[in-house]
């Protein structure tokens, strides 16, 4: 299946104001005009359409404490989706939207969907580096420090998703879906759709019913760089880190999460691995030194041997 990967999540917001000013903040961009709901995108359009809890166009709420109503994966083209539809139409209904998108729920009872992509791809500079033995990326005078970049989110990249059987429904991702496993922590499958080479599209964590629905939704930045500048800002800004800055073992990304209103985390990532299908899956049990490959925390340091103007002699 050609499943590019998450073009967009639909979310209930118990507070839609705290909402929009929190995705507002993150960097993502409102486009108006939606049939229902506010949109807010990244750079190559993906992104979250989040609309009052009790707004009636929205997909059930899950029976968890979840905000989570839909995910929507993008699509090749139409061959993809009529593959998809006659795979899942064997044994559950799937519905052909006006819009020609597909929706439906899968083995774990998640409602989800799937829609010809709408994301574009990019042409942008990348974060460039100058090391000791090798060509200068960056040039003569060109800084590697900018503070006065505007950063927005390149593109939706994964989610983690806590789900009641995970081995359940990995296989309903893997043998109906042709996701494919890139590693495993504890158990849990980080795959990866078949369309696409990053090292995860989705990261499968065994967890309550009760709590059943995304953990995280992750977006990609330009680079470490940028991460940890929009990391910055983001908290100056007045919201809570959850984790980071690091940089996870498994997918080697960059990784700054912060918790936010819609019952979930955004990360803040950049430099995950790309995979191919020669990709040989590890695994690894469940430990923090397995998570992250090494975290940063910022201290306070009155490093500087004053506290104010030097003193006159004398």
């Amino acid at each position: 299946m050609n499943i590019i990967g998450i073009d967009h999540l639909v979310y209930g917001a118990n507070d839609l104001n705290a909402a929009v000013q929190f995705m507002q903040d993150f960097g993502l961009t409102e486009v108006h005009d939606q049939a229902f709901g506010r949109y807010f995108e990244t750079l190559d359009a993906t992104g979250i359409l989040v609309a009052e809890a009790e707004h009636p166009e929205l997909p059930a709420k899950l029976a968890s404490i979840s905000q989570l109503r839909k995910m929507v994966y993008g699509v090749a083209d139409q061959a993809t989706l009529d593959a998809i539809q006659a795979e899942l139409s064997q044994d559950r209904e799937v519905k052909t939207l006006a819009s020609g998108a597909l929706e439906t729920v899968d083995d774990v009872g998640i409602t989800i969907g799937f829609q010809i992509t709408k994301r574009h791809e990019l042409n942008l500079p990348v974060e460039k580096i100058n090391a000791p033995g090798a060509p200068h990326q960056r040039g003569y005078n060109q800084l590697g420090v900018d503070h006065s970049i505007q950063i927005q989110p390149r593109t939706l990249g994964h989610t983690a998703v806590f789900v009641p059987d995970a081995a359940k429904a990995e296989n309903f991702y893997v043998n109906r879906l042709g996701f494919r496993v890139s590693d495993r922590l504890g158990g849990g499958p980080f795959l990866r759709a078949g369309g696409t080479t990053d090292h995860h599209t989705l990261f499968l964590i065994q967890a309550p019913e009760h709590i059943k629905g995304v953990e995280h939704i992750s977006f990609h930045l330009s680079g470490p760089s940028e991460l940890m500048l929009a990391g910055q800002r983001f908290e100056k800004a007045g919201h809570e880190s959850f984790w980071g800055p690091g940089r996870h073992g498994l997918g080697s990304n960059w990784f700054w999460y912060f918790d936010g209103p819609l019952g979930c985390r955004f990360e803040y990532d950049a430099d995950m691995d790309q995979l191919d299908e020669s990709w040989i899956p590890r695994e690894l049990p469940l430990h923090e030194d397995n998570a992250q490959a090494y975290l940063l925390e910022f201290r306070k340091q009155n490093w500087a041997p004053f506290n104010g103007p030097a003193k006159k002699a004398g």
